[in-house]
Parts: C-alpha cells; structure tokens; sequence
C-alpha cells in the first residue's frame, strides 16, 4: 500500500505585529511594566543613564513578528517571535528560498539548509531566532495537517501535567496564584560597588523573609554579573536559601561557570536562554557545571534544535527547563523525560496576574491555573492556537515594510527611477505611498494606508486559522 501524498510548502508569509503587547518579544510592553520599568540588573546597567528602564538601551527595539507557512492542500501554520522588520527581511530575501516546494516533515534538513546557509552572518542571535520562528510555524503545519498536537509529533506526553515557577516582582504573588516557586530580577549591578552588593542582599531578604524559608525562590541575574561579585553575592545569600542563581554570566564563560562552581559546589548555577544552537549549548553541557539549563525555543533555533540540545543534555542528567515561550514550551516540556518543570513568565503589568504572554495575538492561549497545565489544556492540533481577530488589525504585511526592490542588495536603486517596475524615492511601492507617513501608529518610511483592503499586500493576508 503506497503512503499517501502529503501536502508540501506552497508560500511562506510574514508580518511585523505593529503596537505593543502583542507576539513574541517580550519586552515590547507599554511603559510601566515591571519588565522593563523596574529596578534590573542588565549588561549595560554598568552606566548609570541605563539602569531606569530597559528600554533606554534598546531592549524592545524589534518587536515582534509572525510567520504562516501555507501547503498546497491549503493548511496554514504559523508561529509568532521577535525580529520586527528585519526578521521579515530574512524570511523572504534569503530563508524562503528553502521553503517553497519543500516537504514540511523534512525539518531536519531544512533547518540545516537555513542555518548552514546563514552561518556567514549568524550562527547566533537574530538570524538563529528568525530561523526558530520558521521552524515553530513548521511544527504548527505538521500538526494541523495530522490533526495531532505537537507534543504527540515529538515523543507524545511523557507527564500529565506540567507544574510552574512563576518569574515577576513579586514572589508572595506567585505563591498565591499557585506556583511552586518564585523568580525574581536581581536589581542592581557590580559598578553599583558594596552599596548595591548590601542593597541586594537586602533586597533578596526581604522576599525570602516574605514568603517564609521553605518556598523555593530564585535569583535572575540577566548576564550582567562577573565571576569575583557572584561567588560574593552567593556567599553573603547562603542563609537565604536561594533555589538557584540564573544567568550570572555570559553563555560565552564556559570557564568563568567553572570558577563559580568550583567556588560554591552546593549552589545551583543555570543559564541558556541567551545561548543558540547545539554547537552553542555543548560547551555549557560537556562542563557539567551548570545544573539546570534554560533555552528559549523561540530563540535557539525552533523546535528541532531543542530536541536536539535536550538529547545531549539527558546523557549528562541535566534538566532541561525552557524560558519562557508560552505553548511552544510547553508542547516540549509535557513530552521530554528530563524536563520537570516550566517557568511562567508573569506578563501582567504588576507581575500579580496571570495573563496570557503573548498577549492578545491568540484567542485561546493555554495559561497556567493554581501553577499548573495537564495535557488535555494542549490536545489541539499543532500548537492550537487561533489568531485573534481583534489582532488582525496589528499585522502589518512585510510587503509595505521592505521597501527596498526585491533583487539583491548588489542592485542599486535609482533615485526617483523605477526598479522591478515600482517608482522609488517618494513615490509608490507596491500601491502604498513610502516618505512619510505611518502604519498601525508606527512610522515606516511611511507607508500611507495599509489596512485599505484594496491595498492587497504581496505576500499575502493573515489567515484566521
């Protein structure tokens, strides 16, 4: 009996998600929020003009976007991330070329194709999360076309429930909404010398005295620390009883984690969330001195190159517990053996609240309830969630953002001239005035009425899928 024939890539779509509160940067939040408004010890929080808000040094800068992935049977994937417009660049002028005509199932290889082929600018940090999104949007197309969720695609359940941590400002609220442990942002920095050593300690006291000696708390230190101020600041929190210290350090100290180690062997140390690839992810396994590591599979390169890094991590024992990342984490974690729990990142603007973390975009975007999720909250196919009607209004095509022609770069563009057929240079792209005006309350080289649904955009509408 011949298998039957299974759907392939038809067209590959993508948008910018204009405003804030919506998709999958998380930090592109209105200002007040905890995330980005209160006290964070960050990298550049070393200058003082910085450490108010994390937006003064660029931390939502991109924003969010969204892919859909259609197959020629006429199913539709789609996955939400960060990158904003030069994401959506990526997509169409260099990923897309693998895509069209390919076999969704082939995953593996086609994440091998996008990233070997950008491995000459990437490697790591934005071309790397574009490719997790692509490779989320794949997943999601599987599990549509099947009719399964994703988590039966990748092992199926291996626990009927996932069990929480919450990450927010304020751990007597974690407590109360029902997870099992609290995370909270160290706030201040090691230029702030021993003053803000003491208010630290302080700080951290305050929370553990708070929620009493027993509930697990944990430490986020956002890369922004050094070797000598952590084994001090472990030190001077023995008596604390901290859960973990997360993100010390650079990924890129794989040594700098073996001298915190060697220096408090009891303590637990974690990180990954800023790290990519399994090339990027050994080094911090082979070490073993990290006891827990943290990707993000919205960042690391999507769904397939997670799988991959849990694997090395299980021949070493060493949990896997993922940032963030809503369902798609959430599809991983009910299904791998060495994934006990899953981090809640509290997307309330007091982080008292539980709410959905990506926002608005979803209709039906499974949240934890009392800390927990069981399996049945995921049996949808794919991912199982539905793009918000009320969202629609925020997708911005990429067709009225990529103003520049469509051939490459090496093709210059004549001022006031035409190129592939488009006037340029103040006059009309693709039917939409550029020079000026706004789109969604966002300026891009002014695109002047882009929701005019006579205004079809080139690559295609959101699907309401």
């Amino acid at each position: 009996m011949a298998a039957r024939e299974f759907p392939i890539i038809k067209a590959i779509r993508s948008f910018v998600i204009g405003g804030v509160g919506s998709g999958g940067d998380y930090h592109n939040v209105k200002g007040g929020h905890w995330l980005i408004d209160s006290p964070i010890s960050t990298p550049c929080s070393r200058w003082e003009k910085y450490r108010a808000s994390r937006t003064s040094w660029g931390i939502n800068v991109l924003g969010s976007f969204f892919v859909e992935i259609e197959a020629t049977d006429g199913t539709v994937g789609f996955a939400t991330g960060f990158g904003g417009p030069p994401a959506c660049w990526l997509v169409h002028q260099h990923f897309e070329r693998f895509l069209i005509g390919a076999d969704p199932r082939n995953t593996n290889h086609l994440f091998e194709q996008m990233y070997r082929a950008s491995m000459f600018y990437g490697r790591k940090g934005l071309p790397v999360a574009v490719i997790s999104v692509i490779d989320l949007a794949l997943w999601d197309l599987l599990g549509k076309i099947r009719g399964e969720p994703v988590y039966k695609l990748i092992g199926g359940n291996t626990k009927d429930r996932i069990d929480f941590y919450c990450t927010g400002p304020e751990p007597t609220a974690a407590r109360a909404m029902g997870f099992w442990g609290a995370k909270v942002p160290l706030p201040y920095c090691p230029e702030e010398g021993h003053a803000g050593l003491k208010k630290n300690v302080e700080f951290l006291r305050k929370h553990r005295e708070s929620v009493g000696p027993d509930f697990p708390l944990m430490v986020d230190c956002y890369m922004s620390l050094n070797v000598p101020y952590t084994i001090e600041i472990a030190k001077a929190c023995e008596k604390l009883n901290i859960n973990w210290w997360e993100e010390c350090l650079s990924p890129d100290d794989t040594d700098g984690f073996e001298q915190i180690k060697r220096a408090h062997p009891t303590i637990k140390f974690t990180t990954g969330e800023h790290e990519y690839s399994r090339y990027g992810f050994r080094k911090l396994i082979e070490g073993r001195n990290l006891d827990i590591i943290q990707p993000d599979v919205m960042w690391l390169g999507g769904m397939t190159e997670l799988l991959r890094v849990a694997a090395m991590a299980a021949a070493y024992d060493i949990p896997v517990v993922p940032h963030a990342s809503g369902p798609y984490s959430y599809h991983f974690v009910i299904s791998q053996p060495n994934t006990p729990f899953q981090e809640y990142l509290a997307n309330s603007p007091d982080g008292k609240s539980v709410l959905p973390v990506f926002g608005d975009l979803f209709v039906d975007e499974p949240i934890p309830t009392k800390g927990f999720l069981t399996a049945a909250d995921l049996d949808k196919p794919g991912f199982g969630l539905t793009l918000n009607p009320a969202a629609r209004a925020k997708l911005i095509p990429s067709s009225y953002l990529l103003t520049l022609p469509t051939k490459t770069l090496g093709t210059p563009a004549l001022n006031g001239a035409q190129v592939n057929g488009t006037e340029t240079n103040g006059a009309e792209v693709n039917g939409t005035e550029v020079n000026g005006n706004e789109v969604n309350g966002t300026e891009v080289n002014g695109a002047e009425d882009v929701e005019d649904s006579s205004k079809a955009a080139k690559l295609g509408e959101p699907s309401s899928t």
